[in-house]
């Protein structure tokens, strides 16, 4: 069940209906939590009993971690939290992509060996509700956070239906206190929330998966595309995956606002961004700020000296890369990423903020930003290497141009996009919405919704990053 389709509507329009008919505060957890459940029961029922061990599992050590005053204890507790929800992930998403690559390798050394994978499901979401329910475990662990106070608090911390599949991953920091008070319909924001999910659906209805297709065919053909056409391609893949996931996150922070809960920002206009420092601090942000708070930090962070500064960066990045994907491609693409923070480190730290060379980095620094995601974005997209090649290279000029009336079609759509993206950081209808009469706003928001609407595209497709 993805939130364009009707039945969604249909689950949130009764989820949301109920929640606020509710008058007690466990009456209405209780109803969530079941809300939640048939959400993502919907994808695979079977799959809810993994989720609720994960957070079982966590909810125990955590109460654990509230009485344990030794070091050495809490240390052990904390070692079997991360053992337990990295051991599900690892078995669910890396178990064939290991045994697979030790196969590979041992042929490559002339070793051949064999062995039998099993056929194993990803469960949706997997990535997401383990990171965030191992996030409680270690604040709990730091005495940044109390243990939470009752089961039905923590299960609904983890499995909470708008950020359940695909994030944004929520802090229980953050999450846990809203659940100690009634919500008040009085307190909602609804019209920046309404105006949220109907942007997070055009992002997602009306562009990602209407340029869908086109990508697909690209990095599946790429021989068939010349040098202009193939950087169209590209970019529309970098226009997909964005409205894809910020569409996504949109809606969920929209559905969670309308129920009176407050979300993490996951975007924050990442394409605008001048260098690439910048771009991860606005990029899935609940994900950096995850690797930052509970791996770099940890790792030394800034602490430590350059080189393991460089070194901790390259290995965040890298199971940032396999966070993603058990794919090499994955990796690669954290590695590179990881490159261009290291890089763009080394820059700052050999040249003067003040000099002349600085001041020219800065002026072409929205240019190679842009540039060096596209080309990670290549090899995150490809099906493997050899087609990431194939596209680098018709990007340099290999194969001419082919197909000019491919470059022709997008490169106007792409150009509004852009024009479009930057225009919509001023937030110049922020008044509008704020300050017009209800009947203006429900007329305006009908219209909207009528224009968007011929412009959802033929059928649905699950969102990326649901396989992560």
């Amino acid at each position: 069940m993805i939130f364009t389709e009707g039945r969604f509507f249909v689950l949130f329009l009764l989820c949301f209906l109920v929640h606020w008919s509710l008058r007690g505060s466990t009456a209405r957890k209780a109803w969530l939590l079941a809300c939640s459940c048939v959400f993502y029961g919907a994808w695979d029922v079977r799959f809810l009993a993994l989720m609720f061990a994960t957070l079982t599992l966590d909810y125990v050590i955590g109460a654990v971690l509230g009485k344990e005053r030794a070091p050495g204890g809490r240390k052990l507790w904390l070692a079997l939290s991360i053992a337990g929800n990295l051991g599900i992930l690892g078995f669910f998403k890396y178990f064939g992509f290991f045994v697979d690559s030790a196969v590979a390798f041992s042929a490559w050394l002339g070793l051949p060996m064999s062995a039998r994978t099993l056929d194993i499901v990803l469960p949706v979401g997997v990535s997401f509700y383990t990171f965030q329910s191992m996030s409680y475990t270690f604040d709990v662990y730091r005495r940044e956070l109390k243990p939470a106070k009752s089961y039905l608090d923590f299960a609904l911390f983890v499995t909470f239906f708008p950020q359940l599949v695909a994030g944004p991953i929520v802090r229980a920091v953050d999450f846990l206190p809203q659940l100690e008070t009634l919500k008040r319909w009085a307190d909602v924001a609804a019209r920046p929330a309404l105006v949220l999910f109907l942007v997070g659906f055009v992002k997602k209805a009306c562009i990602a998966d209407q340029v869908a297709p086109t990508v697909d065919l690209l990095f599946a053909h790429p021989e068939q595309y010349g040098v202009y056409s193939t950087w169209i391609g590209v970019v529309l893949y970098a226009v997909q995956i964005y409205c894809d996931f910020s569409g996504y996150s949109d809606m969920a922070i929209a559905c969670a606002a309308l129920l009176g809960y407050r979300l993490t920002l996951n975007f924050d206009f990442p394409y605008l961004a001048t260098d690439i420092t910048t771009f991860w601090r606005r990029w899935h942000i609940s994900l950096s700020s995850w690797f930052r708070d509970y791996l770099y930090i940890p790792l030394g962070g800034n602490r430590v000296s350059q080189s393991r500064t460089y070194s901790n960066l390259a290995l965040v990045f890298f199971l940032c890369g396999l966070w993603h994907g058990a794919k090499w491609t994955f990796v690669v693409w954290g590695l590179m990423h990881g490159s261009y923070l290291v890089l763009h480190r080394l820059w700052n730290a050999r040249v003067s903020k003040e000099s002349a060379l600085a001041r020219f980095g800065g002026s072409i620094g929205w240019i190679l930003t842009p540039l060096a995601v596209l080309l990670a974005w290549v090899v995150f997209r490809a099906p493997d290497f050899g087609a990431a090649a194939e596209v680098w290279g018709r990007m340099l000029g290999a194969g001419g141009e082919a197909s000019a009336a491919f470059t022709w079609r997008w490169a106007p759509f792409v150009a509004v996009l852009f024009a479009v993206h930057v225009l919509s950081r001023r937030r110049t209808l922020a008044p509008f919405e704020k300050q017009a009469p209800d009947w203006a706003f429900a007329l305006a928001y009908g219209i909207a919704w009528a224009v968007a609407l011929p412009w959802v595209a033929t059928g649905t497709t699950p969102f990326i990053y649901f396989q992560f």
